[in-house]
């Protein structure tokens, strides 16, 4: 597989997922590929494809919501000429261009009704009809689908065809988020940041800060492995010494203090802000035992993410954190943050 296109990871959900998509590559049934987004789906369709017999075939890619209702039938099955509005040359639809090879359809669970029940009779007997034509074509495609989405739930309620979700989960395989993949994250990001730092033509690879590596562990991931990888590469951009470990990550690139405040969002005051900061970082109150080791630590947390935040620029920290410089020059000595 090409570079972008690896799999990284040994967490066993990780790898039970790979290994199943490994089995069922072979197979030329179709198979339903469940995951959030930035999961991964589309690496897992590309391998079943390149390690079925239809490797050399083609592999093409069809993302259900990138097309309003109306044209989403003509992408899949085709048109004749002058079928509609604009259709003024035939075209062979995405059945065709497929032929001998696989189809993976991307937010399956767009579908509009009707394109599905199209869709049903095409995996049932294997046969197209293009818009404005009477006669079927046979084709030979191995499809592929994947959503983000409950598909059984949406068939109780009727929004989704039964009998089309029963012809596509031969094989179902459901994709791990991130922040389920046990050691994967410290794996991953130390892949992206190698590969970035190669990129800018780094001559060695400083790893992240003892701070900043925790940080990437607690961090929920809600784009998963596509956030992760934009949040590491970002970071090692913006940091400009390759001779230290990198001090700072920002998950939020939106987050500024002159970003467009929302008509319905109040903005927060300074006093607000902090308590919120507080609260990100904060303990669990419950496991306090020692007073005083929980303050420095908190204190020591909050020192650590405002010097990562201004590039360990000790003048725009302290005026960050309402300090005077001598005032900020004791916290980092007194919890030994130069030192380090």
């Amino acid at each position: 597989m090409e570079r972008e296109n690896q799999f990284i990871g040994q967490s066993g959900a990780f790898l039970d997922a790979v290994e199943r998509t490994s089995r069922a590559a072979p197979m030329r049934r179709p198979v339903l590929v469940i995951g959030e987004r930035g999961t991964g789906k589309e690496l897992i369709a590309e391998r079943l494809h390149r390690l079925s017999t239809r490797w050399d075939e083609p592999l093409v890619t069809m993302n259900c919501a990138a097309l309003p209702e109306t044209l989403i039938e003509a992408e899949l099955f085709g048109h004749e000429a002058g079928a509609f509005t604009g259709a003024t040359k035939q075209r062979a639809g995405r059945f065709e261009e497929a032929d001998k090879g696989t189809l993976f359809l991307d937010e399956l669970g767009t579908l509009s009704m009707g394109a599905q029940e199209r869709l049903l009779r095409a995996v049932e007997y294997g046969e197209v009809t293009r818009i404005g034509s009477s006669r079927p074509m046979r084709v030979d495609v191995r499809i592929v689908a994947a959503t983000n989405e409950d598909l059984p739930a949406k068939a109780e309620r009727g929004e989704f065809r039964a009998d089309l979700l029963d012809r596509l989960s031969f094989e179902v395989i459901t994709l791990p988020p991130l922040r389920v993949r046990e050691g994967d994250i410290g794996v991953l990001a130390d892949y992206f940041g190698r590969r970035m730092g190669a990129e800018l033509g780094w001559e060695a690879w400083p790893g992240f800060a003892e701070h900043v590596a925790k940080d990437l562990e607690e961090h929920p991931w809600p784009g998963n492995v596509r956030e992760l990888r934009n949040v590491v590469e970002r970071a090692v951009y913006r940091w400009d010494d390759w001779d230290t470990p990198i001090g700072h990550v920002q998950f939020d690139p939106f987050d500024s203090p002159w970003k467009p405040i929302s008509p319905t969002t109040p903005k927060k005051e300074p006093a607000q802000q902090s308590a919120q900061l507080a609260a990100q970082v904060a303990p669990d109150l419950d496991q306090v035992e020692d007073l005083k080791a929980a303050v420095d630590q908190h204190e020591r947390t909050i020192l650590e993410h405002a010097l990562g935040k201004h590039r360990w620029n000790q003048r725009q920290t302290a005026k960050a954190l309402g300090l005077s410089y001598d005032q900020l020059r004791h916290a980092i000595k007194k919890h030994g943050l130069m030192e380090e």
